[in-house]
């Protein structure tokens, strides 16, 4: 068996999860990974048991489709203990795309626990410049698709409750990037982060403490009219789109 790094870093029920995970996966893909890597909220402090996802980054010398097939097995397994489909990647794409996708290698940049072999986020540079238009483009096509669902669900209270966490969790990543654009040293954990983001740029704060707790221990959005509250987080989303394009 391969020693694994950091797993005393972890969460105790996610690196329970993970380590045989971890060790099939370096049998089946052998001198061929480069690196593995807890990325997400299972690499801090916000992961939630039996609600977070587990994300492992696997990055590759070759990724070739026989390796994918190699894998469905105990990947299909891994998804039954809420461990996510790995991220499989080549070292060449760590090297040659975060021009393309700056935030995303950002987040795992400095969101990341490195388990097996070379730290390769050690040495990525992102450019500023990549970062403010991405942020825009993600807050307006995510409050068009909002929206949209919305039309979809609306008459669903359970839906627009689960609209509304869903939409907030995969903007955070964008305002942890708004934040940097302004100098600030974005935090990790989702309170500080929205605390510190509508402190920023003006905005409810209330709201978005509301849907995390919601998250984290269902407290049914604080006992609002779910609709009320939808319509106060589509306004906030509203303001910040009109910010960012005038940063």
């Amino acid at each position: 068996m391969e020693v694994l790094q950091n797993l005393d870093k972890l969460n105790a029920k996610v690196a329970k999860l993970i380590e045989p995970y971890t060790q099939e996966l370096l049998k089946i893909h052998g001198e061929n990974i480069v690196s593995i890597f807890v990325t997400g909220s299972a690499a801090g402090r916000d992961y939630v048991p039996k609600v977070s996802n587990i994300t492992l980054l696997v990055i590759l010398e070759k990724l070739r489709f026989s390796d994918l097939q190699k894998s469905l097995k105990i990947v299909s397994r891994g998804i039954t203990k809420k461990i996510a489909a790995p991220l499989f990647l080549t070292r060449r794409h760590i090297e040659t795309s975060s021009d393309v996708f700056p935030i995303e290698f950002l987040e795992m940049k400095e969101n990341h626990l490195l388990l097996y072999g070379e730290d390769l986020f050690k040495t990525l540079e992102v450019n500023p410049a990549n970062i403010r238009l991405f942020c825009e483009e993600q807050i307006k096509g995510k409050l068009i698709r909002i929206r949209q669902a919305y039309l979809e669900i609306g008459l669903r209270r359970k839906g627009i409750e689960a609209l509304i966490k869903e939409s907030l969790n995969s903007l955070t990543p964008i305002f942890r990037n708004l934040l940097r654009l302004k100098g600030k040293t974005p935090l990790l954990e989702k309170e500080a982060i929205y605390t510190q983001l509508c402190a920023e740029f003006d905005l409810d704060r209330s709201v978005f403490l509301a849907i995390l707790a919601d998250t984290k221990n269902d407290e049914k959005i604080a006992s609002h009219d779910v609709e009320i509250f939808f319509e106060k987080y589509i306004a906030q989303i509203q303001k910040l789109a009109i910010i960012v394009d005038q940063l």
